[in-house]
């Protein structure tokens, strides 16, 4: 009995800790300060969310498999605007240039996040390049809130 009662312990601390996705933030800067976090996903048509390739914390290699004419691979990027010290505003451009289509894939932000309130998040879905290489993604943000911080990370993506 003690057994089958440890052994369902375990199961649901299991089940708690792998359920749910952590929104990620990028590492460095003071607290407080703002901030966009992002996660790469890819897929097929059906679920492009089916498997995880890179977020910006904690930061790992971004490698994605290539389309093929017969099998295309389909991505998701969730970008995540945090809330600061104060209530701001996220303003500019994420280039994605491991998009099929208009290269590089071009999202516009605009977006209030109030001070203390969860982040606000926009995604992005396309499918992936066919071009083996490495293909940045590009963060060019401005955070208002009082005061301008440029917020800018250059991320490589490896499509192969």
């Amino acid at each position: 009995m003690v057994a089958k009662t440890f052994l369902a312990v375990i199961g649901i601390l299991l089940l708690q800790t792998g359920c749910g996705m952590r929104v990620p933030a990028p590492s460095g800067g003071p607290p407080g300060a703002p901030r966009v976090g992002w996660v790469i996903m890819a897929g097929d048509r059906d679920n492009p969310d089916r498997d995880f390739v890179c977020q910006s914390n904690p930061r790992t290699a971004c490698v994605m498999p290539a389309s093929r004419p017969d099998n295309q691979t389909f991505t998701d990027v969730h970008f995540y605007f945090h809330s600061a010290t104060a209530d701001t505003k996220y303003t500019g451009t994420i280039q994605i240039g491991f998009m099929e289509g208009s290269t590089p894939h071009e999202v516009t932000s605009n977006v209030t996040v109030k001070r203390g309130d969860s982040p606000a998040n926009t995604s992005v879905s396309g499918i992936v390049s066919s071009t083996p290489g490495t293909h940045p993604m590009t963060i060019a943000i401005v955070a208002e809130s009082g005061t301008i911080q440029q917020i800018r990370e250059r991320v490589p993506v490896t499509v192969k």
